[in-house]
């Protein structure tokens, strides 16, 4: 695959002159939102999409087939006085070497999506400098998407892009938001929001998530076409490392997003595994996921 050279080779810097990374789609769905201006959800969506698909965010050369597949959803929950005040989902898949596979990379959800903004208002981003939470949470999540992407392709291959969202972060938490803007990007408000995802992957004390996450990739699924067993196999031997996270830090989000992002995969994949196989992960995923347990009883279901 030419973007597993691209990350080797271009893990310096995260902004350059070269061309777009991204394929989202954007999708608006203001439901909730009655006697409200339908037309600018229609210009706020393609302005989303054209921040998001025409910046500039690697200094990586992606042709059109290779860009990053990713959907945007935006639940309007309110409007008053410019402000929204949404719930945000975030999906990024990326291609299994030598099928017509795509694999999730992270599924997302952020209650706390809220920004101010009036139709036609331009979308504007430039490192180490606020402009508006809109744009900002925008960027967060492009980078976000980025760097599980390049994480999947190369050990660590992600970090670049991960500070960059740290740096957003940092931006957000010195600008002078109201506090409905300023939920999610606060340190310790929660353990599940912006601040505390991303300070998990740059943690040390998931390091070795982190590199689970890469070999889950490409030495598990990217090998699966030449032997599904070993792909599977590679995938079962160090799983263990989500449980060992998770004991690190009890109720720590980084392990929440990955099961979000891959209970279903892991369920497929292991649902035709030896018997040792789905016994031990079976049991390490109802350990540490006991929420999804209906999902998981698919293992042993013959």
């Amino acid at each position: 695959m030419k973007r597993i050279v691209w990350v080797i080779a271009l893990l310096g810097s995260v902004w350059s002159v070269y061309g777009q990374e991204l394929r989202c789609t954007v999708t608006i769905n203001s439901d909730q939102v009655q006697g409200s201006n339908k037309e600018m959800f229609n210009t706020l969506k393609q302005s989303i999409e054209e921040f998001v698909n025409t910046s500039r965010w690697t200094n990586m050369t992606f042709q059109e087939k290779e860009k990053i597949e990713c959907n945007m959803l935006l639940v309007v929950k309110s409007v008053e006085n410019d402000m929204l005040n949404c719930e945000f989902t975030c999906q990024s898949r990326r291609p299994v070497y030598g099928t017509s596979y795509t694999t999730p990379t992270l599924n997302f959800k952020d209650n706390n999506f809220v920004f101010t903004y009036q139709e036609y208002d331009r979308l504007d981003y430039q490192q180490s400098v606020f402009t508006t939470n809109l744009t900002a949470l925008l960027a967060y999540y492009c980078y976000l998407i980025i760097g599980h992407d390049m994480d999947s392709f190369a050990k660590l291959g992600g970090t670049p892009y991960f500070q960059a969202c740290e740096n957003i972060v940092t931006a957000a938490q010195s600008a002078s938001l109201d506090n409905a803007e300023a939920a999610g990007w606060k340190a310790f408000e929660s353990n599940r929001n912006r601040y505390a995802l991303i300070n998990n992957l740059m943690d040390e004390a998931f390091k070795k998530y982190r590199i689970y996450y890469y070999d889950y990739h490409r030495h598990g699924l990217d090998e699966m076409v030449n032997n599904v067993a070993n792909g599977r196999a590679r995938i079962a031997k160090d799983i263990k490392v989500l449980k060992e996270a998770s004991n690190a830090r009890p109720a720590t989000y980084v392990i929440n997003a990955f099961l979000d992002a891959k209970s279903d995969e892991l369920v497929n994949i292991f649902k035709n595994g030896t018997s040792e196989e789905k016994k031990m992960v079976y049991d390490l995923l109802m350990d540490i996921d006991p929420t999804r347990q209906s999902t998981y009883d698919d293992i042993n279901r013959d």
